[in-house]
This record gives C-alpha cells, structure tokens and sequence, in this order.
C-alpha cells in the first residue's frame, strides 16, 4: 500500500465512510488537534520522570486514538464502527488524578509552566488538549458529538494539569507561582 495517494492535493479529505471534505473543515480541525495532542503525550511518555505513567499514558493515547477515529468518521455513515469512549475511560483519569494530588501540596496560587522538562511538556500537552476540546465543542454545535469526548478531553486537561505538578514535586523542582 502506497501511503500517498494524491487525492488530496487540491485541499481535501476523505472522512471514514468515504465522504471527501475541505481540509479545513471543523471535522478536520477537531481530529487533527487531538492527533497533534496524542503526538506530544507520546513525548511525555519518553520522559524518565514518566515512567511510572506509562501504562496509563499508552492507555491515555489509545483512547485518543479512538476519539480520532470516532471524529473522523462521517455521522451519516451509521455502518462505519469505531472504538467508543465511556464513562470507565473518565473514571481512570479521576482516579489518577485523585492519587497524584494525595501526594501534592494544596494548590493556593496559580502556577506557571516549566521548571522541568517533563513539567513543561504536560504543560503544553494540556494547552494542546484545551484546544481539542474548543475544537470538537464547535463540531458538537454544528453535529452531535459523544459526550463522553467531550467529557474525556475535559478531566485529560485536568490531569496533564496535576501530572504537571507531580512532576516537579518528584523532580524537587519549585513551582513558579503567578505573581498577578
């Protein structure tokens, strides 16, 4: 199999179900920011200070994965069968986020990325996965969408947010808080 096929060199894609859209359709725009999220928490994963995380984290990227497929695939095309989300997906980021804060100081001020390596790119991770998230919110105004992606990309943002915080507190590095 070739991986380039040339049909979309004039701007635009096939969806699954074979529906051809513009390249910068809403669609698109929405699985393409959650492809570019699964890309950089797969850097996270390569971090030393990650490896405690890395089951959940390849369970983390094949639910994005799933979430990819999900909003690839054309909502008319009702045979097309994806890997669907649900609310046992959600319950794994809670419950790990439940146990990294055990282990954090309260959090009594903003703080602000960096410090660690590993800290900044969950940083970026999460900025990244807010932006899926405002990306499939205006897919969802125009076509329904799951809510439990909507749900996933939510508590996904809190917990790159609070594995942030743990890994400057296993690293020793100080968060930087916001002086504003």
């Amino acid at each position: 199999m070739k991986i380039y096929t040339k049909k979309g060199d004039k701007g635009s894609t096939a969806l699954l179900g074979g529906t051809r859209v513009s390249k910068d359709h809403i669609r698109i725009e929405a699985y393409g920011t959650v492809d570019e999220l699964n890309a950089f928490i797969g850097l996270i994963h390569d971090q030393e200070a990650a490896k405690i995380f890395r089951p959940l984290i390849k369970d983390i990227q094949h639910s994005l994965f799933s979430i990819g497929a999900a909003l690839s695939t054309d909502p008319q095309k009702t045979k097309v069968k994806t890997a669907r989300l649900n609310s046992e997906d959600i319950a794994l980021l809670e419950t790990s986020i439940d146990q990294m804060e055990a282990d954090l100081p309260p959090l009594k001020n903003f703080v602000l990325p960096g410090g660690h390596q590993a800290n900044s790119l969950a940083h970026i991770s999460r900025c990244i996965c807010r932006r899926a998230e405002r990306r499939v919110i205006s897919l969802h105004a125009q076509e329904e969408v799951s809510p439990f992606i909507l749900q996933y990309l939510n508590r996904l943002s809190d917990w790159l947010f609070v594995l942030s915080r743990t890994f400057s507190h296993n690293s020793n590095s100080a968060e930087t808080l916001w002086l504003g």
